[in-house]
């Protein structure tokens, strides 16, 4: 095993990437998503563009992190044998760490919401307000909790802190979403939903607006571009098949994407059978945050004593699926520190957490100016330019041969493949031109 540590099973592997893949957008962007373009339609152009985009990146990503067995910046620097490849491992450790800082404030609300389900239900009607109440302390103080606990797995290392916790929190994800589901199938007006969901509007299919969404969605879902895969490659064995990880890997993304939308495009149609509204002013359902903090929890309130509990569930699931792809965000700039200073783990882990969780007061503090600004910064701008720069490096850069040597350490049989035959070319010119059409559409 590497000094660096290495992942002790496969299932370790894609569990902890999976989670890392899995978050905040498979479960609230995702379903919406759906909702508002096209159902059925809007599933199966994510479900192809998922493999057409985010699998070969995603590739990338994983073999240049195994063959380099680095952190971000010296990796990419091996690549691109010089020093722009770690001019990007830094600007990629840079958005990672801005994105952890917003993403920690939101995972400190997922918290929030779950506690105030548990102390709703026990009566204390006090703090349950507090909880709930977007205030200064509350965002601070739970900001600071989410980061705790993030930091808490990483201190463990790769084996014994990432895996350990993966492999119990994933299978614990995918527990309560298929009981939520089972619940919320039950209720009146599910149906409904399932209807929106799953029928498809194919005039809808060739729409530019439903591709780039889907393009987007497929591209983001799966934290591609700041390092996050690559550092996770980074800790696989040499004798791994990484096509096969990588395809495990976009499955169970996928798959989680696609049971959120059985589970909460049902549950917005039975708030809509309890009189709850669910449509904004222009007829487009109500997404995202206004989804989560608003129709959920309007929803639950009309369910009595049981709505307390689906709540709680609710709440900690998020909260779990913020977790997964929090740890995995800290160990990329911990990885570099550890390597690069030879300073001791758990006193990195620590440090950056400390510099990433002053960042997240400045936004708490700001949130007007700040909020929306650092989440389009990174999102909407650095991530897919990231994306399109692992892109060129792996496919215009990094020489050939030394991509299949990489392959055959796994498959001796490599070379034959269909992996090999297609992924070389595509990720040279059919993935840049992908990620630049998406990135011109956004604006």
């Amino acid at each position: 095993m590497s000094s660096r540590g290495e992942f002790s099973s496969r299932l370790g592997f894609v569990l902890a990437a999976s989670g890392s893949a899995v978050g905040l957008g498979n479960i609230w962007g995702f379903p919406t998503q759906v909702a508002s373009n096209g159902g059925a339609a809007f599933v199966l152009m994510y479900l192809i563009l998922a493999f057409l985009l985010a699998y070969p990146v995603l590739m990338a990503e994983l073999l240049i992190g195994r063959a380099t067995k680095a952190n971000v910046v010296d990796a990419l620097g091996q690549v691109a044998r010089g020093n722009s490849g770690r001019w990007v491992g830094g600007w990629g450790i840079v958005t990672v760490s801005l994105i952890l800082a917003f993403y920690s404030i939101v995972g400190g609300w997922m918290l929030a919401h779950t506690i105030e389900a548990i102390v709703n239900l026990l009566g204390f009607e006090q703090l349950s307000q507090w909880l709930l109440a977007f205030s200064l302390e509350r965002n601070l103080l739970f900001c600071a909790v989410f980061m705790a606990l993030t930091v808490s797995i990483v201190s463990g290392g790769v084996v014994n802190g990432i895996e350990r916790w993966s492999v119990r929190l994933m299978p614990t994800l995918f527990v309560i979403m298929l009981v939520l589901f089972g619940y919320v199938m039950t209720q009146n007006g599910a149906m409904a939903g399932l209807k929106v969901y799953l029928l498809p509007d194919f005039t809808q299919l060739l729409n530019p607006d439903l591709l780039i969404s889907a393009m987007g969605q497929a591209f983001f879902s799966m934290s591609l571009g700041v390092g996050t895969m690559l550092i996770y490659g980074s800790y696989v064995s040499h004798s791994e098949n990484l096509p096969r990880l990588g395809a495990a890997v976009s499955l169970v993304d996928i798959g989680v994407a696609v049971l959120a939308g059985l589970l909460i495009i049902p549950a917005m149609y039975v708030a809509l059978h309890n009189g709850v509204q669910i449509f904004a002013e222009d007829g487009r359902l109500l997404s995202e945050d206004t989804l989560i903090f608003t129709v959920l929890p309007s929803l639950f309130a009309t369910m009595g004593v049981v709505g307390g509990v689906v709540a709680c569930a609710f709440f900690l699931l998020m909260s779990i699926a913020a977790l997964t792809s929090s740890i995995s965000m800290l160990e990329v700039p911990v990885s570099y520190v550890v390597e690069k200073h030879n300073i001791a783990r758990q006193k990195t882990v620590w440090l950056i957490a400390a510099i990433i969780f002053a960042l997240s007061c400045l936004i708490i503090m700001n949130f007007a100016t700040l909020f929306g600004f650092v989440i389009a910064l990174t999102t909407r701008y650095s991530q897919p330019l990231l994306g399109l720069m692992l892109c060129l490096f792996a496919g215009w850069v990094w020489r050939r041969n030394e991509i299949l040597q990489e392959l055959k350490k796994g498959d001796a049989l490599a070379e034959q493949s269909l992996f090999w035959r297609i992924w070389p070319w595509y990720v040279k010119f059919v993935c840049p031109v992908i990620i630049v059409v998406m990135f011109y559409r956004s604006f």
